[in-house]
């Protein structure tokens, strides 16, 4: 098959590549493109890079050998070399969960920063002044727009009222998965328990909801409850979201119309302008955020 595609010069594969096929915003995204995808007559192969720069590589060589018909990728490369090249080299490549491409690289994403500034202007609203930010891997691009984006917040509420009160603090989970959140909670848990109850946040932002539904599972485990001990809010509404024990308060990325957009981008051709899409949170509020008690 592939060097029949290599004499006809088109192939019916398209490669995806994400971070983490376990984590439900990738799949979600990943069935929106396959939709897409399958409808004009593409077979997609779907696999992980599990935000490796090398693995990124490895992956794209092995899928320019193919003739694949083009490329989905969620890079972990910032400077996108990799996928420079196999544009250069004839195979289409469109970026997906990412803002910021070189010339010829389209691409689609969600407003990180203003996503995250919306969750900590909520939180303000309802009162809170102590914020636990808990981040994912410090040197990934979402995890440096969300936290642009919380600081956003809190500068523009400070601005707006005059007052420092606000007290963020920020902790860096080792990945984005709830394993991560679980451990890190744990890890703030006992420093708390050597803090006055003044020092301790009443809120806690988690960059995405799988690090959500770990905290959200430590603090039960520790027996502080949510609400009403601590509020806590996600990223992506992922649809676990709304069934957890509390259902999650979080801000909702359009992962269908994500996906989507993404495929269409790739199947558009050459001569289409290169383009760069960019959708806008939505702030879901449920059950897990409230005021922060008397």
């Amino acid at each position: 098959p592939t060097a029949q595609a290599l004499r006809r010069g088109t192939s019916p594969l398209v490669g995806v590549a994400v971070f983490d096929l376990t984590n439900p915003f990738f799949m979600e995204a990943a069935a929106a493109m396959e939709r897409v995808l399958s409808r004009e007559g593409y077979i997609m192969t779907l696999s992980s890079t599990h935000a490796s720069v090398q693995e990124e590589r490895d992956l794209l060589e092995a899928l320019g050998r193919q003739a694949v018909r083009g490329v989905l990728l969620t890079p972990a490369d910032s400077t996108h070399e990799a996928a420079t090249r196999l544009v250069e080299e004839g195979t289409p490549v469109v970026l997906f969960d990412a803002a910021e491409a070189p010339e010829g690289l389209p691409s689609v994403s969600i407003d990180d920063r203003a996503g995250a500034a919306l969750a900590i202007e909520h939180l303000l609203a309802l009162g809170h002044e102590r914020i636990c930010f808990l981040n994912g891997p410090a040197d990934m691009r979402q995890s440096v727009q969300r936290l642009a984006g919380v600081r956003d917040a809190i500068e523009h509420w400070q601005r707006l009222t005059g007052s420092d009160s606000v007290q963020l603090t920020v902790y860096n989970a080792q990945a984005y998965t709830a394993q991560a959140g679980y451990a890190a909670t744990e890890d703030a848990i006992a420093e708390a328990r050597t803090a006055s109850d003044e020092a301790n946040p009443t809120a806690v932002f988690c960059a995405n909801d799988l690090l959500a539904v770990g905290v959200m599972s430590a603090l039960r485990v520790a027996g502080i409850s949510i609400p009403d001990d601590v509020s806590v809010i996600g990223f992506d509404d992922i649809p676990l979201a709304a069934q957890m024990p509390v259902p999650l308060t979080t801000i909702r990325q359009p992962m269908d119309e994500l996906g989507a957009a993404a495929a269409e981008l790739l199947l558009s051709g050459s001569d289409a302008p290169v383009r760069h899409q960019t959708f806008s949170p939505v702030l879901t509020i449920r059950e897990s955020t409230a005021k922060p008690r008397e």
